[in-house]
């Protein structure tokens, strides 16, 4: 698993987040206002979009401009991004201005969603210490640690970070969002034509945990190298 930050030159923030074979490009852009439902609240705004190339996966998919609307996958996962990188700041911190995350898989080999949310917490990261040091944010956003990681069960054993084929295998398959100090943010998970038991689904969340902290090292060397 690799965290490059950087990765974009215009951006406000970028990583590239490898997880596997799995690529995900993530950018913060900075946007001097806020939606109408936002607005007079005296808060910024986060919003992310979320998009596949169309040689990211084995066979072409057509972009969705081309399709005229986007897919109800492609605005669950910009909806689950937005959430999550949403929970890691203090809003009221960032004035009245928007931050949008940009997360566009290159390629893809399972788990683009949690690759996503980790890599734009790189981008976030970087985007709010650029903001900060140029004096455009006066006060401490208070950015929590914030990463997502794939468990489930493959062939009756527990596995973390599925790639395509083991998800596609997985008997359970969940997904978590979480902090540094393992609290959960949002967890996904379904049984994929078979039932599991509460011990089961507990013993994959405290895998998932274990795999979250790492990757929020991961995420912390990142930001600490970037220049």
């Amino acid at each position: 698993m690799r965290i490059t930050p950087g990765f974009i030159k215009h951006a406000e923030g970028s990583a590239l987040c490898e997880f596997g074979d799995t690529r995900v490009a993530c950018t913060v852009s900075v946007e001097d206002k806020v939606p109408p439902h936002v607005y007079g609240t005296g808060k910024g705004w986060l919003t992310a979009e979320y998009g596949m190339l169309p040689r990211s996966t084995h066979t072409r998919n057509a972009r969705e401009a081309a399709r005229g609307k986007q897919g109800g996958r492609t605005m669950e996962i910009q909806r689950l991004v937005g959430r999550s990188l949403r929970a890691a700041l203090d809003l009221s911190a960032i004035g009245q201005r928007t931050l949008q995350i940009d997360c566009d898989v290159l390629q893809a080999d399972g788990g683009t969603r949690t690759a996503s949310i980790t890599g734009a917490w790189v981008a976030l990261a970087l985007a709010l210490r650029k903001l900060t040091g140029l004096g455009t944010i006066g006060r401490d956003p208070k950015l929590r640690p914030v990463a997502a990681v794939s468990v489930g069960i493959v062939d009756g054993q527990p596995r973390l970070d599925l790639d395509y084929g083991e998800d596609s295998a997985a008997g359970v398959d969940l997904n978590l969002v979480g902090t540094a100090g393992g609290e959960l943010i949002e967890v996904q998970g379904t049984g994929e034509g078979h039932t599991f038991s509460h011990a089961a689904l507990d013993g994959l969340v405290v895998l998932g945990i274990e795999g979250l902290g790492r990757l929020i090292e991961i995420q912390a060397k990142a930001v600490a190298d970037a220049k």
